[in-house]
């Protein structure tokens, strides 16, 4: 069974990650959406808000999980029984990073292997990063964000 993990915050999901994940499907068998714990970092949305969306987002796709982890992702990953990783790339710095990332995982854990896969270029410059920043400044985050989140946001 290909199962991989797709970690990180996805504070807010974005119609970003969507696509690296609706495209990732055919893959795996399995995708873990991961969300990462960070004792240091202060997200904008509560850890089960955002594994909420997710489920709601993919109420309909069986071979998709949420999940939520503390600590080393090759950590998690042995406990799912994991054998992939995967990290969206939007930019060639992004890359660089991510191989860093993935070389290290390597390193901790040499049969987990890191997939890469490019934003569709309609998405590439939507980070949550930027979302966070609207919704705050009370733009319209509509063009950035999937129909679940967006309901949730409005309602707020």
């Amino acid at each position: 069974m290909r199962i991989c993990v797709f970690p990180g915050t996805f504070d807010p999901i974005t119609l970003g990650h969507t696509d690296v994940i609706d495209r990732a499907l055919d893959l795996f068998d399995e995708l873990i959406i991961a969300i990462g714990v960070n004792a240091s970092k202060v997200p904008m949305f509560p850890l089960e808000q955002r594994l909420q969306w997710i489920r709601d987002i993919y109420r309909h796709e069986p071979r998709i999980k949420a999940a939520a982890y503390e600590g080393l992702t090759v950590d998690f990953c042995k406990k799912m029984q994991a054998r992939f990783i995967l990290r969206g790339i939007r930019y060639v710095s992004d890359f660089e990073y991510e191989k860093a990332i993935a070389d290290v995982n390597r390193a901790m854990d040499n049969s987990l292997e890191t997939i890469f896969l490019t934003c569709t270029p309609q998405y590439t410059s939507i980070a949550s990063t930027l979302v966070r920043d609207i919704i705050r400044n009370k733009g319209d985050v509509s063009q950035f964000l999937p129909a679940e989140v967006l309901r949730t946001i409005n309602n707020e």
